[in-house]
């Protein structure tokens, strides 16, 4: 019977571009180059695409012996050797997409990428660099004028600035789904396996489904949430053409991971945001929601808490929770015309029976389930009605939609003015999030993917039995989610994002039994290292949106801010102003370009002679939409049966046409994820490892006396911590500001693929680090200088650390060291009587080692154990008596040792 199911990994990660005049032809291969796949693209039409998958994997020599006749037979004259016709244009790591604008159309190439989390030997990558290609030969190119102005705005989009992907890993989707998904019934499996060998796409596709005997395992590749995607638009036009490897689908927002080390055991802290590419845009530009439930500034953030000592998701311990910011979903808008730094806010249409607020919540009970909580931070209590306006409109709307739900799927809504609170002394803003943080996380759970430990058994907790979400046998599911929303949706928003984050971290730690009680104070190493994921993911998220960083931090509203962050404060915020009011426009004419919202048409108004681009995001203004929902029943009726479960987690047949399954060998390179993290079929270095130069909790913020408590939840003051809490963090951000990206881990040296002289090799050449490729998006030069500063702190010397220079000769006593080991390596448990004769006429000083598992007597039906000495059983008695509570007193040797010990290991 076939195993647990895995994930498909994709077989198209390197990618090669070879050139003629009549065609390009896209080599792609996986990462151990042992398969490989063959796109031609015709280069002879001027304005249509045509591509064609010959549908057939290669091995390298099939594929050097396809493009060595390729290279003849496209030579300008039969056996000349001194001109080649087949040129090797780029080298790419995926494929954006296709895009056209008034003439031909353009390939868009991810060339230079760059590790940025690893989530159970899943690698996650930010794209670096990409490149765009023309594609229609010069000799058919039909000009037009405007064409460069478009290609122009397309680019304003930097690609190198926070979009992701991974190669195996759904970062549309959460890892609960992600999860859920990999434990379906075997049965179900089974059934969508007949399903897809019928519908298979590649012709050589059903030959992986012939197993032998119980080495089976099913391989499972889910659709992505469009939602979520960039580049959906960009790879539409291929989707049903080529091979599904072939579609690398990115997404936009942050993605950022710390190492929370607790005496010595790793735990990966991750936080990615996925920002929405449905009614997408700029500050003032985009307000509320369009006709079809879509919000601005849309983000969903999640963090992942796993323990990094166990790769696997079926042995290793996991848990996530997630929660959603976004703009309040009714028509709304705010006039920057006035030029006012908080321009008035008005209702664009009258919505009685909160149809748009009713889309929206569906949307939502169908992704994350029941209940959902809105927290409302928008101001209360005003002079002149500017934010009130919204909060009374947003009550009137959740009344009126909760009249009709099941009294416990009702939608609950939370208002706390936050501005209010902040200014008065007397009250303490977080301590009042940090009750509605424990009330929100009991409510709506989190997910763990193993069973409750037996610690909470021994040592039961009141806030873990009141604990809400679903248990089930193999753990627990978080159903329904917190909406956080102010009117930006970035400073208030993120620091109450943080409190419920902090909340939940604490839940997530003790359900793998790393911390006592679920509970975690400020000024630890771990909410330190806490904070400073999530400002960084607040300040990606503030750039996007709001053009400029957080105005108001979460020491801010501690106020332990020193006072040198005020004028700080006062420069984003003239800084935002400036981006608002300046460059805004063009920038949301560029994400309507990229995101396919707007399609340059030949006789039709250009994109920038639109005087609003409102017809554009709300279809009905444009066409009549379909039938109108009910008033009462606003529900989509499948989704209120499953709830409080998600109905896109449901096992139903819709949710199964959306998985592609297919069975694999246990050892096939497609489920394999042990060989696509490790890679043990090329040299690696621990200098380029990422885990190395991953932020780290005993590095980077414990102490660095000795004989301070390591524990990473252990309260320190501001000047015992190893990073500072006050001043430090002033020098990253700026850092950020320059860069426009923001991961807190220190990344190691990006990849690069740049263009090789070869070529009839298929993508295993590489030029030295000091080329330059092609660039159709600006790198930031402040990545380089952290990079080289994190290998500054992480290499040492040569001499300090093996005790010797290797270019140094070998003295004769390390030579005879060296040959003895050479000997021992060589020999073996049965060996001849001759073999042994001549081993010890070579060499007599050899040391004559005996296995520790050697027995007298070893057989089936005996065995004699190995003798231990006095030494040894003292310490296994020792180590028993420890379990049971009975400690040992330490010497002063001990108490040596363990500061020698945390002196080498951290400091």
């Amino acid at each position: 019977m076939p195993t647990a199911a895995a994930p498909i990994i994709s077989s198209v990660q390197k990618l090669v571009l070879y050139e003629t005049r009549a065609r390009y032809f896209l080599v792609g291969s996986n990462h151990a180059e042992t398969k490989y796949r063959v796109l031609k693209i015709d280069r002879t039409e001027p304005k249509d695409l045509v591509i064609i998958d010959d549908r057939h994997v290669y091995t390298q020599q099939e594929v050097r012996e396809l493009l060595g006749r390729l290279d003849l037979g496209n030579r300008t004259k039969m056996g000349q050797k001194g001109s080649s016709g087949l040129f090797r244009a780029v080298s790419a790591f995926g494929v954006v997409g296709f895009v056209r604008f008034l003439e031909g159309y353009y390939i868009v190439l991810i060339t230079k990428r760059r590790k940025m989390a690893d989530i159970g030997g899943h690698a996650i990558y930010k794209i670096e660099d990409t490149n765009m290609i023309y594609i229609p030969n010069d000799s058919v190119r039909i000009t037009h004028p405007d064409e460069a102005r478009y290609l122009r705005i397309f680019q304003n989009v930097d690609l190198s600035s926070n979009f992701y992907f991974s190669y195996s890993y759904d970062l549309s989707h959460s890892l609960q789904y992600n999860l859920t998904v990999l434990r379906m019934p075997l049965e179900m499996l089974k059934s969508e396996t007949t399903q897809s060998r019928q519908e298979s796409f590649d012709i050589f596709e059903d030959e992986g489904l012939i197993t032998q005997g119980g080495s089976g395992v099913f391989g499972i590749c889910s659709e992505p949430y469009m939602k979520y995607v960039w580049n959906g638009e960009l790879l539409d036009i291929i989707k049903n053409t080529v091979h599904r490897d072939w579609l690398l689908y990115i997404i936009h927002g942050f993605c950022g991971q710390s190492k929370l080390l607790i005496y010595g055991r790793p735990v990966y802290v991750t936080l990615i945001a996925r920002r929405s590419s449905k009614f997408a845009g700029t500050r003032f530009l985009k307000r509320g929601a369009n006709c079809e439930g879509d919000v601005a500034n849309e983000v969903e953030t999640e963090q992942i808490l796993c323990d990094a000592s166990v790769m696997s998701f079926t042995a290793g311990s996991y848990s996530s929770y997630v929660q959603v910011r976004g703009s309040v979903p009714l028509y709304w808008s705010q006039d920057i015309s006035t030029m006012m730094p908080k321009p008035p806010i008005t209702l664009d249409q009258a919505d009685p029976f909160a149809h748009v607020a009713a889309l929206h919540f569906d949307q939502m009970l169908q992704r994350f389930g029941s209940p959902i909580i809105i927290l409302n931070l928008v101001k209360e209590r005003e002079k002149r009605k500017h934010e009130r306006i919204l909060s009374e409109e947003l009550v009137a709307a959740v009344i009126y939609l909760n009249q009709f739900l099941p009294p416990e799927h009702t939608i609950v809504y939370i208002p706390w003015d936050m501005a209010k609170y902040t200014k008065s002394k007397l009250c303490n803003v977080l301590d009042r999030l940090n009750v509605i943080a424990e009330s929100v996380v009991k409510k709506t759970g989190f997910f763990v993917n193993r069973p409750d430990s037996y610690c909470s058994i021994l040592r039961p907790d009141e806030k873990w039995n009141e604990l809400g979400g679903c248990v089930i046998s193999t753990g627990r599911l978080q159903t329904g989610i917190l909406r956080t929303n102010c009117v930006d949706c970035l400073d208030r928003t993120n620091t109450a994002q943080f409190m419920v984050g902090k909340c939940a971290l604490a839940y997530q730690l003790f359900s793998l039994g790393l911390i006592d009680k679920p509970n975690l104070q400020f000024d630890t190493d771990a909410v330190r290292l806490f904070e400073e994921l999530y400002e960084d993911h607040g300040d990606t998220l503030s750039l996007q949106y709001g053009g400029s960083q957080l105005v108001h931090r979460v020491k801010t509203y501690r106020k332990i801010a020193p006072w040198t962050q005020h004028s700080k404060d006062i420069m984003q915020t003239l800084s935002r102003y400036y981006s608002n009011a300046f460059s805004d426009a063009d920038r949301q004419d560029s994400i309507n370009l990229f995101l396919g919202v707007f399609h340059p048409t030949e006789g039709k108004p250009h994109l920038w002679e639109l005087p609003t681009d409102f017809y554009l995001h709300h279809k009905n203004t444009m066409r009549l939409l379909p039938t109108r929902r009910s008033y009462t029943h606003w529900w989509t009726p499948e989704v209120i049966k499953h709830l409080p479960l998600p109905y896109d987690e449901v096992i139903c047949a819709a949710n199964l046409k959306k998985l592609i399954v297919k069975k694999f060998h246990r050892y096939e390179e497609e489920i394999d994820i042990h060989n696509e993290f490790f890679r043990p079929y090329e040299l690696s270095s621990f200098d380029d490892t990422f885990c190395l130069a991953m932020t780290s909790s005993a590095r980077d913020f414990m102490p660095k006396t000795v004989g301070i408590d390591p524990s990473p939840f252990t309260v320190r003051k501001p000047d015992e911590t190893g990073k500072s809490v006050l001043g430090n963090k002033s020098n990253r951000e700026e850092a950020i500001l320059q860069r426009k990206t923001a991961a807190s881990a220190p990344p190691p040296p990006s990849e690069e693929a740049v263009s090789s002289s070869s070529e009839d090799d298929s993508g295993t050449d590489r030029e030295e680090e000091g080329s330059v490729s092609q660039r159709s998006t600006p790198v930031k030069m402040t990545d380089t200088g952290d990079s080289a500063k994190v290998t500054e702190n992480v290499v040492q010397p040569m001499k300090e650390v093996y005790g010797i220079n290797l270019s140094d000769g070998l003295s004769e006593e390390d030579f005879s060291i060296y040959s003895r080991f050479v000997q021992l390596g060589q020999s073996q448990h049965k060996q001849d009587k001759s073999s042994q004769q001549l081993c010890s006429r070579c060499s007599d000083g050899v040391i004559k080692l005996t296995p520790i598992s050697a027995f007298s007597q070893d057989n089936i039906y005996e065995v004699q154990p190995p003798r231990v000495d006095t030494k040894s059983t003292e310490i296994f008695q020792a180590h028993i008596q420890a379990s049971q509570g009975i400690m040992q007193p330490l010497g002063k040797e001990d108490t040596y040792m363990y500061r020698e010990y945390i002196r080498n290991r951290y400091l």
